[in-house]
């Protein structure tokens, strides 16, 4: 089984957190060539961001729909970032994990990887009866992908590989303000709706509460000592 070092930082600021990623992506490679702890593959942070919309490299800048004036007049930031998918939104009330991992000493692909974190999602809202999916071509976990006009994503997923060590990650929607969500095109989707754990229940959710259920099923799909 392999280790990693989980951290829960809290409420942080967008870009601190992506310069704190960069560093812990640096480190891991730097453990790969000093040839430690065969076992220890990584970190996987939890947190939470104040309302910021961020752009993959990839990304299409016109699935932001509001100026500059509108974003600080929402309280919201904006950045262009190096990972994979186009436009989301991160906020309050929203689990974002960071898996920073050495995919090359787990002997992952990439698929796999993102594979593994669409599973973690899944498990975790089977916990609260909730049947998440996927969809061909789209990353990231959905609801009723079966009916086209009821179409909803609650957890968006983009990536960056850097000399096989993960960073960015998983936007889960739990308590999310939903209003957000309108000043863009989801992931470049302007046909889909977004929802959040807390719609689909009706109540506000106990963040630490599932925040424990991730933990559990991504360390049991990556082989993770608990």
């Amino acid at each position: 089984m392999y280790k990693i070092e989980y951290q829960d930082i809290d409420l942080v600021e967008y870009k601190k957190v992506w310069d704190y990623q960069e560093e812990l992506n640096q480190h891991m490679q730097q453990l790969r060539l000093q040839e430690s702890d065969a076992n220890f593959i990584g970190y996987l942070l939890f947190c939470e961001h104040p309302h910021v919309y961020t752009l993959g490299k990839s990304g299409n800048s016109q699935n932001l729909l509001i100026t500059d004036e509108m974003l600080k007049q929402i309280n919201a930031t904006f950045y262009q970032t190096n990972r994979g998918g186009d436009i989301t939104y991160h906020g309050p009330g929203q689990i974002v994990g960071y898996p920073i991992l050495d995919l090359q000493k787990i002997n992952m692909g990439i698929k796999t990887f993102v594979f593994n974190i669409e599973e973690t999602i899944i498990r975790t809202l089977n916990d609260y009866q909730i049947k998440g999916e996927r969809i061909n071509g789209a990353t990231g976990v959905w609801l009723d992908t079966n009916i086209p006009e009821k179409t909803r994503k609650i957890c968006a997923i983009g990536i960056r590989i850097s000399h096989w060590v993960s960073m960015h990650g998983f936007a889960f929607n739990i308590n999310s303000d939903l209003n957000y969500f309108q000043y863009i095109h989801p992931c470049g989707f302007s046909n889909k709706g977004v929802t959040s754990l807390q719609k689909e229940l009706g109540s506000s959710i106990d963040m630490d509460e599932v925040k424990q259920n991730l933990l559990e099923h991504f360390y049991e799909l990556f082989n993770i000592e608990s």
